[in-house]
């Protein structure tokens, strides 16, 4: 059996892919032979990432914020004409509010979150099975969900929640599309050290009480979670589909 993890001749979209998470997941799969579409919402973030990592591979930036459903479809269909059918998505684009009680979450708040980890990132699932994966009756999806999308956590209401329905979406349309061949999956990480995460744990006492949680007593880096997303996304995990993989230093185990 070959276990060599390569994306030759493979064109992946990586949302959310100019920074954190996403970004280590463009980077490792540009390394490994795909050409990569990065997708961000700040332009300079997408310039300096697409700089960065062309001098890797094979990468083209595209702005694009996925709250704005209207611009999803023809930012893929362009990718399309640019780099060719879309084999990988990477769904990494996300938001967070910090620390919120239930009882002082806002409307607004709520809104904004769930516009981004669910309803943005639906529609670019949907874009990409529409235009390249159904047609084609092949490809891998992968969302970067939480672990707090499979168990309760205190202070996260509207995070948790949206988490728990990206895991509930990733195992629907990975049964509905699997006649196409299409496989979905999801990788749930702990807290994991990039600039959003930072941002969340600035409050010690916050901090101290989300790792008292993680048996393995640290927080995940981006190292971590990307050789999840690249087995995810390989032809290696060709029998995988609505799975959810924890990388959680077994939170989730309590």
């Amino acid at each position: 059996m070959d276990i060599n993890l390569n994306f030759n001749n493979k064109v992946a979209v990586v949302t959310g892919g100019s920074r954190g998470i996403g970004l280590g997941c463009a980077e490792a799969l540009v390394e490994r032979g795909a050409k990569v579409a990065v997708i961000g919402r700040q332009p300079q973030n997408v310039a300096r990432a697409t700089e960065t990592l062309q001098k890797k591979g094979f990468v083209k930036g595209y702005q694009l914020n996925i709250q704005d459903v209207s611009a999803i479809g023809p930012t893929f269909q362009r990718i399309r004409k640019e780099l060719g059918e879309i084999d990988i998505l990477v769904c990494s684009a996300g938001v967070d509010l910090g620390p919120t009680p239930a009882d002082t979450i806002t409307e607004e708040q709520w809104d904004a979150l769930h516009s981004v980890n669910i309803k943005g990132t639906f529609f670019c699932i949907q874009a990409a099975g529409r235009q390249s994966k159904m047609p084609r009756k092949s490809g891998a999806i992968v969302v970067i969900a939480s672990v707090v999308g499979v168990i309760g956590a205190p202070m996260c209401i509207g995070y948790n929640t949206s988490k728990a329905a990206v895991v509930q979406m990733v195992r629907s349309v990975a049964v509905e599309w699997a006649q196409h061949n299409i496989r979905v999956n999801a990788v749930g990480p702990s807290w994991v050290l990039t600039d959003m995460a930072k941002f969340v744990l600035a409050n010690p006492e916050f901090e101290a009480a989300e790792m008292a949680k993680i048996p393995m007593h640290r927080w995940a880096k981006v190292e971590d979670v990307v050789p999840a997303v690249c087995f995810l996304a390989s032809d290696l995990a060709s029998m995988t589909t609505g799975h959810t993989l924890l990388i959680d230093g077994g939170w989730a185990a309590h």
